[in-house]
C-alpha cells in the first residue's frame, strides 16, 4: 500500500512537471539505493567491519553445535548400553547445552541485526546527503529513489556511488 501511494505521487509530480503549461526543461534524475548499498565502497567497508566483529562468535556457535550433534550422535550410540539413570542424566546435559546454544544464537542474531542496521542507517544517511549534494550542485528539479521505470539515462546511481567512494578514501 505504501509503495502504491509512494507510486502514485511521484507519477502525479512528474505529470504535473511534464504538463503542457510548462514549457520548460526539466532535470529529472533517479537514484537505486539497494545498488548503492550493495556496490559502494563504504557499504563493502561496512560489511566487512560486520564479518570483522560477529566473525568469530559465529565460528564459535558453529564449533558448538558440531560438539552438540556429536554428542547427541554419541548417546544414540551409546543408548542401548547405558544404564536408565545415565541416560537420563545425559539427556539433561544435552537438553541444557542446546538450550545455552539457542541462547547464544538468538543473541548473536540480535547483536548482528542491531549493529547491521546502525551501519545500514549511517550509509544511507551518508548516501542521502551525496544525492542532495548531486541536486545541488547540478540544480535537479527532481530526483527520484527506486522508480517504477525509468529509462538509463536518468539513473545517477553511478555518480552516488562514485561520490561515496571518493569521500570514503
Amino acid at each position: 500500500m505504501k509503495s502504491l501511494v509512494k507510486l502514485l505521487t511521484s507519477a502525479a509530480l512528474v505529470a504535473g512537471l511534464f504538463s503542457a503549461a510548462h514549457a520548460e526543461d526539466y532535470k529529472i534524475g533517479y537514484v537505486n539505493l539497494d545498488r548503492v548499498m550493495r556496490d559502494s565502497a563504504p557499504a563493502k567497508a561496512a560489511q566487512s567491519r560486520l564479518e570483522a566483529e560477529f566473525g568469530r562468535r559465529e565460528k564459535d556457535l558453529n564449533e558448538m553445535a558440531q560438539r552438540l550433534k556429536a554428542a547427541s550422535d554419541k548417546l544414540e550410540k551409546d543408548a542401548p548400553t547405558l544404564s536408565e539413570s545415565e541416560k537420563v542424566r545425559r539427556q539433561r546435559e544435552l537438553l541444557d547445552q542446546d538450550r545455552e546454544f539457542q541462547r547464544k544464537r538468538r543473541e548473536l542474531q540480535e547483536d548482528f541485526s542491531q549493529r547491521k542496521n546502525e551501519e545500514l542507517g549511517n550509509l544511507l544517511e551518508r548516501a542521502n546527503r551525496v544525492v542532495k549534494q548531486i541536486f545541488e550542485q547540478e540544480r535537479y528539479d527532481l530526483i527520484l529513489q527506486e522508480p517504477v521505470f525509468a529509462g538509463p539515462r536518468l539513473d545517477i546511481t553511478e555518480k552516488v556511488i562514485k561520490s561515496l567512494n571518493g569521500s570514503a578514501k
